[in-house]
C-alpha cells in the first residue's frame, strides 16, 4: 500500500518536471514556412539587383572567385548577372505568392544559378547575396509541397502567348534568311536583336532592310508582332484587373487566398462575430466568409479579409482554406444555417476545430450531432451572467475572468484579497 501511494505522489512530480509533450521555444513552422519563403525570395530579388547594378557601374570586374575559370563568359555573368537574376525572380515570386508549381521549379533555378554568381566575382558586397541566396534555396526544397498550384491558362492566353512565340521565331528565321537583303544582319543574334526592337517599335535604325522583299518582311514583322503583343497583354492583364475589381467589392484575391495557413475562419459576420476579432492577436490571420455584400466591402474597407459567398457551399470554404485553418468560428446568427455550415465545414476538413454560437438552446445538440467540437450557448451564457450580478454582484467582467479594471490598474489577487 506504501508503495502505490508513493507512486501516486510521484505522478504529479514527473508530469510537472518531466512532460510528455515539449514545448519548442520557436515556432520554427513561422519562420520557415511558405509565407516567409516568399518573403525572402523577394528579399533575395532585391538584392540580385542591388548586386547587379553595383557591378554594372564599375568600370571593371574583378573575377577572383574560384568559378571565374570554369564558367564560359564569366566576365559577362559577373556584370550583367545580377540584374537579369533579379527580372526573373519579380515574376517568379509573384507565382510563389499564388503557390503555383512552375514558379517553384523556376525559383530554384534561378537561385542555383544565382548562388554562381558571387562565388565568380569573390567580392565583399556579393557575401549578402550568397548568404540570402543560401539559406532561400534549402527553404524552397523543404516547403516544395505548398507549391502545388497548377498554371491554368485560359484558352486566349495560350492562343495569344503561343502567337508571340510564333512572331519571334517567324521574324528570327526570315531576317537570318534574308541577312543578305539587310544592312548591318550578318548572325543569329542581329536576326534575334533586329526582331525585337522591331516588335517593340524601338527601331534604332542600325539595321534596316534594302530591299523591296526585305522592306515588305519587316511589314509583315511589324504588324503581326503588334497585333499579337497587344492581345497579349489584354489576355495577361485582364484577370489582374478582374482580381482589383473583386477586391473592391469585398472579395479576396487568388493569391491571398492560396496564402492563408493556420488562420482563424469565421463563417457569418454579425453582432455576435464583430468581438471576436478584439480577442484575437494582432499578427494573426483570419478571414471572414459572409454572403453579405454590402458587409463584405464595409470588413475590406476596414482591412478586414473577406471572402464574399454562402459559408454553407464546400466551394467556398475550400477557397477560404478551412482544411489549413487554425480554427473555425460559426455564428451567423440563424441556427438552421450554422448547422448546414457546420456540417460543410467537415465534409472539407474532418479535423479542424470548429466553434459554433447558438442562439436557442434546442439547437445545442444538433451543432454537436453534425460535428461542432464546441457549442456556445449564448441565452445559457446570457442566463448565467445575470445571475450571478444579481444574486453575488459578480461584474460580467470578473465573471468572464476578464476584469477590464485589474488590467487598467494593475490590481493582482493579492490587493483584493487585503481589501
Amino acid at each position: 500500500m506504501a508503495d502505490t501511494s508513493d507512486e501516486l505522489d510521484q505522478e504529479p512530480l514527473e508530469a510537472v518536471f518531466y512532460p510528455e509533450g515539449r514545448i519548442p521555444l520557436v515556432e520554427w513552422d513561422s519562420v520557415s514556412g511558405a509565407k516567409p519563403t516568399v518573403v525572402v525570395t523577394g528579399v533575395v530579388t532585391m538584392l540580385a539587383f542591388v548586386t547587379g547594378l553595383s557591378n554594372l557601374s564599375r568600370a571593371t570586374v574583378v573575377l577572383n572567385g574560384p568559378l571565374a575559370t570554369l564558367l564560359p563568359a564569366a566576365g559577362a555573368f559577373a556584370r550583367f548577372g545580377g540584374v537579369l537574376f533579379a527580372f526573373a525572380l519579380g515574376p517568379i515570386t509573384v507565382g510563389l505568392r499564388r503557390r503555383k508549381r512552375l514558379a517553384w521549379q523556376a525559383a530554384v533555378v534561378a537561385m542555383a544559378g544565382l548562388t554562381l554568381l558571387p562565388l565568380t566575382t569573390f567580392a565583399a558586397t556579393d557575401v549578402p547575396l550568397f548568404a540570402a541566396g543560401f539559406v532561400t534555396l534549402p527553404l524552397l526544397v523543404r516547403n516544395r509541397g505548398s507549391f502545388d498550384q497548377a498554371i491554368d491558362l485560359s484558352p486566349l492566353q495560350v492562343a495569344s502567348l503561343s502567337a508571340i512565340l510564333g512572331v519571334l521565331l517567324y521574324g528570327t528565321m526570315g531576317a537570318y534568311g534574308l541577312r543578305d537583303q539587310f544592312l548591318e544582319l550578318d548572325s543569329w543574334v542581329d536576326a534575334v536583336y533586329y526582331v525585337v526592337v522591331t516588335i517593340a517599335t524601338v527601331g534604332y535604325g542600325d539595321i534596316t532592310p534594302a530591299t523591296p522583299l526585305a522592306r515588305w518582311f519587316s511589314l509583315s514583322v511589324i504588324l503581326f508582332g503588334t497585333g499579337a503583343f497587344t492581345v497579349a497583354v489584354g489576355a495577361l492583364i485582364g484577370p489582374a484587373i478582374e482580381s482589383r475589381m473583386a477586391a473592391a467589392f469585398g472579395n479576396m484575391t487568388a493569391s491571398e487566398l492560396t496564402l492563408l495557413e493556420d488562420h482563424v475562419a469565421v463563417l457569418g459576420y454579425d453582432d455576435l462575430t464583430e468581438p471576436l476579432f478584439d480577442h484575437l492577436d494582432d499578427d494573426a490571420d483570419r478571414v471572414v466568409v459572409t454572403p453579405d455584400a454590402d458587409t463584405a466591402a464595409r470588413l475590406e474597407s476596414e482591412d478586414v479579409n473577406v471572402l464574399t459567398g454562402d459559408p454553407t457551399d464546400e466551394a467556398v470554404l475550400r477557397d477560404a482554406r478551412v482544411d489549413a485553418a487554425k480554427g473555425v468560428a460559426v455564428g451567423s446568427g440563424d441556427d438552421a444555417r450554422d448547422v448546414l455550415a457546420v456540417l460543410a465545414v467537415r465534409n472539407v476538413a474532418s479535423e479542424v476545430r470548429v466553434v459554433a454560437a447558438a442562439t436557442e438552446g434546442r439547437n445545442v445538440e444538433k451543432f454537436r450531432d453534425v460535428g461542432a467540437d464546441e457549442v456556445i450557448n449564448l441565452r445559457e451564457l446570457g442566463g448565467r451572467l445575470l445571475g450571478a450580478s444579481v444574486v453575488d454582484g459578480t461584474s460580467p467582467e470578473e465573471f468572464l475572468g476578464t476584469d477590464r479594471t485589474d488590467e487598467e490598474t494593475g490590481t493582482t489577487d493579492g490587493d483584493r484579497s487585503a481589501r
